[in-house]
């Protein structure tokens, strides 16, 4: 009697993945070749199917290609979260099928700044669905109550499978669905676990289609590594219509919003919110408040106006130069690119004969706002200039204009726009880059003095 041989089955094929990067390879590395880390490759098998064919939505069919005049425009107004803050740096409110990526520090108020949003869009009568994967429904409830969120079209559900929230969203159909976080998501067609750069993946994909085809926003709230960068392969963010990053240091109550890209607005717009009890408030004049504090006639310490988008911010900007007997002289900025603040005071010493190579340089940006702009050049050259010949800036007077190797002061951008908000702070002088006033027009209630080089803009300061 013979027996039935079974085929031979083949083993299932794996690979090696780098959870920081992405990158693959066949055989397992203690480093990762393309970015270097450590013990950063895992395990993982290859699938035979794809598992886009149960997503609800996808069509059967294949598309046919049209002509692109052929398309009728919809005429649908964008929809508003009503945080004036939020709406702006997306562009003007959400667009109907957009994928908007959020990431953030731990504690940042990712999750509460959701929450808000998904309460402003049921004010105005849409249905939105919160999908948690790190809170249960409970823990949800308290913190909405917390923060006066609580609505009935507000639905919330702790859950991490893909395959569960799919049908849940073809059955409720929100017109507004948070994920938080798409580093707990998974798809059981996966051996990897949740948070692995495949994971991450197969479940941002699935999501960024459903979007697509059924027309639905979505937010998905990322984690960001050491580094700063939403952690997850850098497909993540090619993949999305919008990238925002939730900045701020936990210990200050100011969170700043900021666009990194966004295919339906402008990546130069920030938002500015205030942490309260209450939940997050929006900061409609970010100046005053960065300016609250300032103390007048106090050497190294001046106000320079910063383009953030379509809006300029007052900023303060402080230095402090100090004697040091160490060989190397210690260089620590917050707020500001350090190499620039290196090559302006390498500048410095060239062309104002100032010996800043045995001092040690302290910078800050006051509020804890980040700016990255050339504009600020003559505020950073002004300040340290203050500090280290210990003479205040006279008081009422604010700095502006790019800075070259030579010492020139060059023309920036919407200078207009910077001395009328700086007037409307009451300050009474500015210093502009000369080929600026020569074609700018005159700025009523305040003094407008224009420099062509460094040397002239300290004549004119001290």
């Amino acid at each position: 009697m013979g027996m039935e041989q079974s085929p031979l089955k083949k083993a299932p094929k794996t690979f090696y993945t780098c959870q920081s990067c992405g990158y693959q390879a066949p055989k397992w590395m203690g480093k990762c070749p393309e970015c270097n880390q450590w013990d950063s490759l895992v395990e993982e098998q290859i699938r035979a199917t794809t598992g886009l064919e149960s997503i609800p939505g996808l069509p059967k069919g294949r598309s046919e290609p049209v002509p692109i005049d052929a398309l009728t425009e919809d005429d649908e107004r964008r929809m508003l979260t009503g945080i004036h803050e939020f709406d702006r740096v997306l562009g003007g409110g959400l667009v109907s099928g957009s994928m908007v990526l959020i990431g953030g520090d731990p504690g940042i108020g990712k999750s509460t700044l959701m929450l808000q949003a998904l309460y402003g869009l049921t004010t105005d009568g849409h249905r939105v669905l919160y999908v948690s994967g790190e809170e249960s429904v409970r823990q949800i409830r308290l913190r909405s109550r917390r923060l006066e969120t609580l609505a009935p079209d507000l639905y919330v559900v702790s859950e991490i499978n893909v395959a569960t929230i799919l049908p849940m969203i073809r059955d409720l159909g929100p017109q507004v669905l948070v994920i938080d976080s798409i580093q707990t998501m998974y798809t059981p067609d996966l051996t990897s676990a949740p948070g692995s750069v495949s994971q991450v993946r197969e479940a941002a994909m699935r999501l960024m289609l459903m979007a697509k085809k059924s027309g639905i926003p979505t937010f998905l709230v990322g984690h960001v590594t050491k580094e700063g960068a939403i952690a997850g392969p850098r497909l993540l963010e090619h993949m999305v219509d919008t990238v925002l990053y939730f900045e701020g240091e936990r210990n200050h109550v100011f969170r700043i919003l900021r666009a990194v890209k966004n295919r339906f607005g402008s990546t130069n717009e920030i938002g500015v919110f205030e942490m309260k009890e209450s939940g997050l408030e929006e900061v409609a004049n970010p100046s005053a408040v960065f300016l609250s504090e300032r103390s007048a006639n106090n050497p190294g310490s001046v106000v320079t106006a910063s383009m953030e988008g379509t809006r300029p911010i007052l900023v303060e900007i402080q230095a402090l130069a100090s004697g040091t007997s160490l060989g190397t002289p210690r260089r620590t900025i917050l707020g500001i690119d350090p190499n620039r603040v290196a090559l302006l005071v390498a500048v410095m010493e060239k062309q104002l004969g100032l010996q800043l190579i045995g001092h040690d340089i302290f910078m800050n940006v006051a509020g804890g706002v980040r700016i990255d702009e050339p504009a600020v050049d003559l505020g950073i050259v002004s300040v340290v200039a203050s500090s280290f010949l210990d003479k205040p800036i006279p008081e009422g007077t604010a700095v502006f204009g790019e800075v070259g190797l030579t010492g020139e002061v060059r023309a920036i951008g919407h200078v207009e726009t910077r001395v009328e908000e700086t007037r409307k702070m009451g300050f009474q002088r500015c210093l502009v880059p000369q080929h600026n006033l020569e074609r700018m027009a005159d700025v009523d209630g305040i003094q407008v003095v224009g420099v062509r080089t460094i040397s002239e803009a300290m004549d004119t300061l001290f």
